[in-house]
């Protein structure tokens, strides 16, 4: 039997009671506890420090070449020349409304496609019985221990030999699934997808593939937006890889910025504005799907 709420005991005991209830159930981490100063001197610090890197960079790019190098350290006070190294950076020769689209195409069919398998795989990791199971997942799992770098070589030649260099699917193509994605929702449907629900509707008449759909992707949802998300920032910020696979021709963004090292002769200021307009979209990103990111986690970790 639950212990009696705070209003009933002060109706039966009185209100000295009832604070003595409150403070109790405060120092056991009841629903009164209100976080100390601490812990918000700690999310302070951590917003500090993930904040400073790209305040940084933004003086940088509000600055000019010579400023930088008489002062390394900037004022904290932007300089004013901001916009004028972003029409710089726009009007370079890198190509950079090419390499934002191709961008933008890769981290997209990327993300979507990795949650479409990934969820796939996790459904059927963790509720469908077929012998080998259990050491396939390991061994999926186990991929993860290679470097990306010992597949380079190798997935390379596939490429040339395929003629997919310089093209944009050499990129989405080896990222379509991950290790990392098919184990993330393995684990997340393991415990939040009860198998009643999927004999409920096979008992209904449904096929497997109805019951994934109508069923385990919608329960996956939470874990599934944050594994697109992630997906997404990784392909965006991707530099190896492209890098090796499609060259100065057809860029992708981290590498259109790279050239502005190449043919500015690392003009900081200019280098600094692309940076910063590069990751103007993910800020973009996170502001759009924040909300829903929020409220699909808050929807998981509800029970009942």
């Amino acid at each position: 039997m639950s212990a009696p709420s705070v209003p009933v005991i002060a109706q039966t005991a009185g209100k000295g009671a009832a604070r003595a209830a409150a403070r109790k159930r405060s120092k056991v981490g009841g629903s009164d506890r209100r976080p100390g100063w601490v812990t918000y001197l700690i999310l302070a610090l951590a917003i500090i420090a993930s904040i400073l890197p790209l305040y940084y960079a933004f003086l940088l790019a509000s600055s000019n070449s010579a400023y930088i190098a008489q002062n390394p350290i900037p004022s904290l006070i932007p300089q004013g020349e901001f916009f004028d190294n972003v029409s710089r950076v726009l009007n370079s020769d890198i190509q950079f409304w090419k390499a934002l689209g191709n961008s933008i195409i890769v981290a997209t069919i990327t993300s979507l496609s990795v949650v479409l398998f990934s969820t796939l795989a996790g459904f059927s990791f963790s509720k469908l019985r077929f012998r080998g199971r259990n050491g396939l997942l390991v061994f999926v799992i186990a991929t993860t221990a290679v470097p990306t770098q010992l597949g380079i070589v190798p997935l390379f030649i596939v490429m040339s030999q395929l003629h997919w260099t310089g093209k944009l699917v050499a990129v989405i193509v080896p990222g379509l699934v991950t290790a990392f994605g098919v184990f993330w929702m393995t684990q997340y449907l393991e415990g939040a997808l009860p198998y009643e629900l999927i004999e409920a509707s096979r008992v209904d008449g449904a096929s497997m593939i109805r019951s994934f759909w109508h069923v385990a992707l919608p329960a996956a949802r939470p874990a599934a937006v944050m594994l697109g998300l992630f997906t997404f920032v990784g392909s965006w910020t991707n530099f190896f890889w492209p890098f090796i696979v499609l060259g100065s021709e057809n860029p992708t963004l981290p590498v259109a910025v790279q050239l502005l090292q190449a043919s500015y002769f690392k003009d900081m200021a200019l280098i600094m504005a692309g940076v910063t307009v590069s990751i103007v979209p993910l800020f973009v990103l996170f502001f759009v799907a924040g909300r829903q990111l929020v409220a699909g986690i808050m929807q998981g970790a509800v029970k009942g």
